[in-house]
């Protein structure tokens, strides 16, 4: 096998470098979420406290989003992506404290700093694919690109399971300690082995370049924190909470539901080429994340009003299946909608210096995953799951008319 490896272009082998270290990144992020969710929740906290302890996770990946990008492209990907695994791997060490010590602001710290590291961690993975495919492969990007994100989101599923199976298993504390010793292992072959130079600007980058100046991305980036606002406003807190309370799911069902969700979302995400078209020679531009995002709007509407027994489903079994198959449906187009922003980033991202068009979108999406986190929180535990996705539903529709304004071009036939 190394023998092959060996034989690879050092490109594709960088390529498969990148992907490794974020699939044992994402695996860990995804584990650890869950075990908090799950952990707090079984102490005893409200879901307005479990969102907070996720407050400073979203609030930095803003901040992290945009000075990691200006980063990336002063010092190199690759010390950038270095630096959030051995961030993760500080913060999972901040949880292995005694019990007495898991107050909810040293818990907030911890999750402050995974922030810090994710952001790292994904600028760097989404900007070196743009390093790593020939100029003007359009296809050949996209298709790396939604294997890069789908692959990612299948792992971050595989791991909301396995933070509730270790939680079950080993316990918190055996659960964490695992989880570090196996991302130290990571992070330091990623130190060894990956490139030096790997998207480092020509031209150094100023402080003050910070904020794109490209109207294609600014309008892009507004679409995308609608987008992750809308998901994450029930979908956070709210969903795993609501499935344990009101349906009675213990550990495994919702940390194995939730990740055969985000699995079968991350492999819709690796799909998203053949079902937007690229077969055949069509390469998605604005017209599409337009669509698509019209047609995700409909779901949580649907869903909101199944709850409610708007559609005559007044069984609780009946509205639990409601909720599930609408879950489903809502994974698989919000899946597409993520591919082609995911896609369309990496595209519009000029050549040189790209970590800093990318770390400024990627704030956008950190600001979207903020602003649901606390709404998740406050709306579940004041109104309840149906008004957060009445918001989603709102948000969604914001997503669809800002899309209007991305740039359409015509379809191009590329292998």
């Amino acid at each position: 096998m190394l023998t092959s490896l060996r034989a690879l272009p050092s490109e594709m082998r960088q390529y498969l470098l990148v992907t490794g270290n974020y699939w044992a990144f994402t695996l860990t992020d995804g584990a650890l979420r869950m075990l908090v969710v799950l952990h707090f929740h079984q102490l005893g906290y409200s879901p307005l406290s479990i969102a907070m302890l996720f407050l400073f996770y979203e609030i930095f990946g803003v901040v992290t989003n945009l000075v990691g990008g200006y980063l990336g492209a002063r010092l190199g990907l690759n010390r950038t992506m270095n630096i959030g695994l051995g961030l993760q791997v500080a913060a999972l060490a901040m949880l292995l404290v005694p019990s007495a010590w898991l107050t909810v602001p040293w818990v907030m710290a911890a999750q402050a700093l995974s922030g810090i590291a994710k952001d790292l961690n994904k600028m760097s993975a989404k900007s070196s694919v743009k390093m790593l495919v020939a100029k003007g492969e359009e296809g050949r990007l996209y298709k790396y690109v939604a294997v890069l994100t789908g692959s990612k989101n299948a792992l971050k599923g595989a791991g909301f399971f396995l933070g509730g199976a270790l939680l079950a298993l080993l316990g918190f504390k055996g659960a964490i300690g695992l989880m570090a010793a196996l991302l130290s292992i990571v992070w330091l072959v990623s130190i060894i082995k990956l490139k030096q130079d790997l998207g480092k600007a020509k031209n150094k980058p100023k402080f003050t370049e910070l904020f794109s100046k490209s109207r294609a991305i600014n309008i892009l980036s507004a679409a995308r924190m609608c987008l992750f606002a809308a998901r994450d406003v029930w979908f956070v807190v709210a969903l795993p909470v609501y499935l344990a309370s009101q349906f009675g799911w213990d550990h495994y069902r919702v940390g194995g539901f939730l990740a055969l969700w985000v699995i079968g979302y991350g492999a819709v995400q690796s799909l998203a080429p053949r079902i937007t078209g690229k077969a055949s020679g069509l390469v998605p531009d604005g017209r599409s994340a337009m669509l698509w995002a019209g047609g995700l709007t409909l779901i949580p509407a649907a869903i909101a009003l199944a709850l409610t027994g708007q559609l005559g489903l007044a069984s609780a079994m009946a509205q639990e299946a409601a909720l599930l198959a609408g879950l489903l449906l809502f994974g698989a187009v919000f899946a597409i909608n993520s591919s082609l922003h995911s896609y369309l980033i990496v595209s519009y991202a000029s050549d040189d210096g790209v970590s800093l068009d990318v770390g400024f979108y990627y704030m956008a999406n950190a600001m979207g995953r903020l602003l649901g986190t606390i709404l998740s929180g406050w709306v579940y535990q004041a109104y309840g799951l149906a008004a957060c996705l009445w918001i989603s539903t709102a948000l969604l529709g914001l997503t669809a008319v800002i899309s209007v304004g991305l740039p359409k071009r015509e379809p191009c036939n590329e292998d």
